[in-house]
C-alpha cells in the first residue's frame, strides 16, 4: 500500500485520471441470473441477478476486461469492484461467507489489469457504505431504533479493508457517503493501513 507521504507528493506532480462507473458498464453486458451464478453459486437458495460485486468471482474476464478498457482510455487509478463487498450488503444474498474473498479477488484483478495494461496505475480498494445507516431510524414512528449498529459497521468494514489490503490495494476509496457515521466506522478501519 502506498504510504500517505509518497500518493500526497505523486499528486503534486501528476493529475490522475479515475475509471469510470464499473455498475454502468457491467448493466451494459445484459446479465441474466445464471451469469451472476456461474458453476460455484449454481445452486444457491437465493436470487443473485444484480449482485454486481460477484461477478469478481463467476466473471472475472468480464471485470478484468472492464478495467482493461479503463486504462486504455487513460485511466491512472482503477477502483475495484467491490461498491457493495460488504457482510451488511452481501447478505441480502445470504453471501457474508464471500465478503473477504469479494474484496481479495476484486483488488488481485484489479492489480492484475494493470499489470497488462499500465504498471504504473493504482488500484483503489472501493468501500461503499452498505444499505443501513447508523444515523436515522428506519421506523418513523421510533426515532431512536436502528438496524446496524457502529460497532458492527466497524467490524463489516475491517473484513473488508484486510481482504483489499491483502489482494494489492495502492489507495482505499471510501465512496458515496451519505451517513458520517458509517463514513467514520470506515475511516475508523483504514487508520492503522496509513503509513506516515
Amino acid at each position: 500500500m502506498l504510504s500517505k507521504v509518497d500518493f500526497s507528493e505523486s499528486l503534486k506532480k501528476k493529475i490522475y485520471l479515475l475509471d469510470g462507473a464499473m455498475g454502468t458498464m457491467i448493466q451494459a453486458q445484459n446479465l441474466q441470473e445464471q451469469d451472476y451464478r456461474g458453476k460455484r453459486f449454481e445452486d444457491h437458495k437465493v436470487d443473485l441477478k444484480g449482485n454486481n460485486d460477484l461477478l469478481t468471482l463467476t466473471k472475472p474476464e468480464l471485470i478484468e476486461e472492464i478495467h482493461c478498457s479503463f486504462l486504455k482510455a487513460g485511466s491512472d487509478i482503477i477502483e475495484t469492484n467491490t461498491f457493495n463487498s460488504n457482510a451488511i450488503s452481501q447478505s441480502d444474498y445470504s453471501l457474508e461467507h464471500v465478503t473477504y474473498e469479494l474484496n481479495l479477488e476484486g483488488a488481485r484483478l484489479a492489480k492484475k489489469a494493470i499489470n497488462k495494461i499500465n504498471p504504473a496505475a493504482l488500484v483503489a480498494g472501493v468501500l461503499g457504505p452498505t444499505n443501513r445507516t447508523a444515523s436515522l431510524s428506519p421506523d418513523v414512528s421510533d426515532p431512536a431504533a436502528r438496524n446496524v449498529t457502529f460497532d458492527y459497521l466497524v467490524e463489516n468494514y475491517h473484513e473488508a479493508i484486510n481482504g483489499l489490503v491483502d489482494g494489492g490495494a495502492d489507495i482505499i476509496l471510501i465512496e458515496t457517503v451519505f451517513d458520517t457515521l458509517n463514513a467514520k466506522a470506515t475511516i475508523i478501519n483504514t487508520i492503522p493501513n496509513i503509513n506516515p
